[in-house]
């Protein structure tokens, strides 16, 4: 979800040659310069979607369809009076437990300390929702374009991963 410049996504299809990868985004100019790299890499199964996030989760994708969700240094809006528009909240989360798969992955990251704790808390309060870093074990080498770039500047980037109960 928000799949960026694209960096993570086309080295998840790269990997998965066998699995659908959906990658979304409301920003066309990236989803044409993704569209451009798949096509050059001839790789079929991804799968480049023109939506947000909220849509997504709450109407466009079938329930119970999608194995991981990866939601990768989303903004944080760190201003007080901008938290309000951030995408991760319990709405967000019950909206993903929709179209999660019974045992998928719910995966995070950011570089916003703050955030991830808020996220942490969030997700105290959905039981469904268990720790399972096991569950992004075989991609914690791959990294979003974002995250490349705080890492050479010193910035760390925490991960969160869940699994949704049956």
């Amino acid at each position: 979800m928000g799949c960026g410049k694209g960096g993570f996504t086309l080295q998840l299809a790269g990997r998965y040659p066998e699995r659908l990868v959906l990658a979304s985004d409301v920003m066309i100019g990236r989803l044409s310069a993704i569209e451009r790299k798949k096509q050059r890499l001839a790789m079929e199964n991804l799968l480049l979607l023109r939506a947000s996030n909220l849509a997504l989760a709450s109407f466009q994708l079938p329930p119970q369809s999608i194995d991981r969700i990866h939601l990768l240094c989303p903004d944080p809006w760190p201003k007080r009076h901008h938290q309000v528009k951030r995408l991760v909240c319990s709405d967000f989360i019950n909206r993903l437990t929709r179209i999660l798969k019974p045992g998928g992955i719910l995966h995070l990251s950011t570089d916003h300390a703050p955030y991830f704790e808020n996220w942490r808390k969030i997700l105290a309060r959905f039981p469904e929702f268990v720790d399972a870093p096991e569950g992004i074990a075989d991609i914690s080498d791959l990294k979003t374009d974002f995250e490349v770039q705080w890492l050479a500047q010193g910035i760390p980037v925490q991960h969160l991963s869940c699994r949704l109960q049956a």
